[in-house]
């Protein structure tokens, strides 16, 4: 079997994958402040059933947001599709890449997994590292996922530019 890729940059793919981006600014999106308070628990915004109705719909992963010391949300839901270029899918490895500018979490179906270097998931990165992790190691065509993206702007200490993505893909293996 071989390795399919998908771009979620790229139109057919998207479309493939019933996908669309969203963003919006903040650790809390709508909150004052971005949602920075001292001693915040969580944010919402990971959550996969979290309503981003509201957000702005984006083409353009790597169009820079924001400046300063900010964070920002990307979310987009995939649906897997029963094949890509003719091959099924089914029971195959589903995983996200990114690299995030500059320090990123990713958040598959609400959950972050934090366990570095034990799953080879790197779902918590910073400063502009590639980031790889397993959304299922067992595709069901059908099934949709939700992938949310934190992006947080750095050096803390002096941020410069702001945030984006470099690139986002699903790779099948």
């Amino acid at each position: 079997m071989s390795q399919q890729t998908l771009d979620l940059e790229n139109a057919e793919h998207k479309t493939l994958v019933n996908a669309q981006w969203r963003y919006a600014d903040g650790l809390v999106p709508g909150e004052p402040n971005g949602g920075l308070v001292d001693q915040l628990a969580e944010t919402p915004a990971r959550l996969a059933d979290y309503d981003d109705s509201g957000w702005g719909i984006i083409d353009d992963i790597q169009t820079g947001r924001s400046k300063g010391f900010c964070f920002g949300w990307y979310r987009i839901s995939v649906t897997l599709p029963e094949s890509i270029d003719g091959e099924n899918i089914a029971g195959k490895s589903v995983y996200f890449e990114t690299c995030v500018d500059d320090y990123g979490e990713l958040w598959i179906d609400g959950e972050c997994d934090k366990a570095f270097g034990e799953t080879g998931r790197g779902c918590v990165s910073g400063f502009n590292y590639p980031q790889k992790v397993c959304i299922t190691e067992s595709a069901e065509p059908g099934k949709t996922h939700v992938i949310a993206v934190l992006a947080v702007n750095g050096p803390f200490g002096r941020p410069g530019g702001g945030i984006f993505l470099r690139y986002a893909r699903l790779s099948f293996e």
